[in-house]
């Protein structure tokens, strides 16, 4: 749970004002998930209940819920459509939205299930979790401990090493275009430098605690993003050499499992779910069919198939990892690209990083509460420091955080949410012909492939990494 002295969280905020008597009776019985039949609950509503210092407006929960899923992967759905084929891609890209965006959906349901419950107002991922199996089933509740820790060791791991990479991205593009206009100093100018070099920055980004000032850098985060894929675009379309005849329409379904761990892994960002919920001024809004969450990812959606078609259709089968290596390097836009990729990926770094801090802090804050704020303060500069330097140790991580993400990403965003709402929904009831429990197994065995194959083919990559 997010807590003020880590920048975050609970003023009331009224929200019965501004709802007619009837509606209120109607929200206290909160009849829409058939949330529980606990008579002492019955009168209890968390998000009236929810107090927080700086609460987040639904655009700025769109703001940052659009950074955190427009990450670097979107610069590989090229690279996907490649390996699914350029129509096969299309209903591809749509399927592995709608599944991403669907468990992170059951995630915050549950959620709001269990804050009726346990009578809480706000609760992490992994507490959900915990929540889930302290009141399921009476052979569940033993692991409930188990498994929260589970959750949050998976988190850190996959989230801070994310961090670093983040680090070594922004550094790799900064020094691409520093060192075409220094060809002199390359044996001087080494890649390490220049994430060093990054430190500070990074310990200044790290120090804003509170995600409604976060709100703004996710803005141009998503500004110069927007530039980079803008002028990326110019090259698909306006430099000619869009064809037909260079591309597959369907490719095999032998290669199919590369694009889907490709894009699970660009596009899913199960970890900020919660964060972003529990700051929320109004947390019904994220769900819904005309939600924040369902407005976001298909904001996400469109933009990921526009580029990974229009990068195939121009490149072909000599399309790169990353469709900016494809672009002429000497010229200025290219260039301009490469910088805005940099600016924004560094934007984004606070919000990525926010979920390690959060983990962090709820750990130890009972050891500081005579000074929390100092605390937290060199507690987040370590945590940063120590990211810089594995980055300086290792500029090569990206593909051993491959491994961790694709067996993480797989487990938290896929398979975890499915086997959460098996268990929150366990008492309440399954719907007609128990049809979540048929969804929930059709996710598992999702979840399964996605594990298998993008642990297989990060495996792959650490292999050419390192054997060249």
């Amino acid at each position: 749970m997010v807590n003020e002295s880590n920048g975050g969280v609970p003023p009331p905020q009224e929200l019965e004002t501004f709802l007619p008597q009837d509606e209120r009776n109607k929200e206290k019985i909160v009849s829409k998930y058939n949330m529980t039949k606990d008579v002492e609950s019955a009168d209890f509503d968390p998000f009236t209940e929810r107090k927080l210092d700086n609460p987040t407006s639904n655009m700025d929960t769109l703001t940052h819920l659009l950074k955190a899923s427009l990450g670097t992967g979107i610069l590989a759905m090229p690279k996907a459509f490649k390996s699914a084929g350029l129509i096969s891609g299309i209903f591809f890209t749509v399927l592995v939205a709608v599944i991403c965006t669907h468990c992170a959906y059951v995630l915050i349901k549950c959620a709001h299930v269990l804050y009726k419950k346990t009578r809480r107002t706000t609760m992490s991922y992994p507490e959900v979790a915990e929540s889930a199996l302290e009141n399921g089933p009476q052979w569940a509740r033993r692991w409930a401990n188990s498994f929260r820790i589970f959750i949050l060791v998976s988190l850190f791991l996959t989230y801070f090493g994310t961090c670093s990479v983040y680090t070594v991205i922004v550094a790799t593009n900064i020094s691409q275009v520093v060192l075409h206009y220094m060809e002199d100093h390359k044996d001087v100018l080494g890649i390490r430098i220049f994430i060093t070099a990054l430190l500070l920055p990074l310990i200044l980004m790290a120090w804003i605690r509170n995600l409604k000032y976060l709100a703004p850098v996710s803005m141009i985060a998503n500004l110069f993003m927007g530039v980079g894929l803008g002028i990326t675009f110019y090259y698909l379309v306006g430099t000619g050499g869009l064809s037909f005849d260079k591309v597959t329409a369907v490719k095999p379904p032998v290669e199919w499992p590369e694009f889907f761990s490709l894009t699970i892994f660009a596009m899913e960002a199960i970890g900020v779910v919660m964060p972003l919920e529990n700051a929320m001024k109004t947390p019904r809004s994220m769900l819904g069919f005309c939600g924040v969450l369902n407005k976001g990812m298909s904001g996400v959606t469109l933009v990921y198939i526009l580029l990974g078609f229009l990068g195939y259709l121009r490149y072909g089968d000599d399309v790169q990892d990353s469709i900016n290596l494809n672009l002429e390097q000497d010229h200025i836009p290219a260039q301009i690209v490469q910088i805005a990729i940099a600016v924004a990926v560094y934007c984004t770094f606070g919000l990525q990083f926010f979920v390690c801090v959060d983990i962090m802090w709820n750990c130890i804050k009972d050891k500081f509460t005579k000074r929390p704020d100092l605390a937290d303060y060199i507690m987040r500069t370590i945590m940063v420091t120590v990211c810089v330097l594995l980055a300086v140790a290792v500029p090569t991580i990206a593909p051993f955080m491959g491994v961790i993400g694709a067996f993480c990403f797989s487990l938290l965003g896929l398979i975890a949410p499915a086997f959460i709402e098996i268990i929150t929904f366990w008492e309440i009831g399954y719907g007609p012909y128990n049809y979540l429990i048929w969804k929930n197994i059709l996710v598992l065995l999702f979840g399964m492939f996605a594990l298998v194959f993008g642990t297989k083919d990060a495996v792959i990559s650490i292999i050419k990494v390192y054997s060249a």
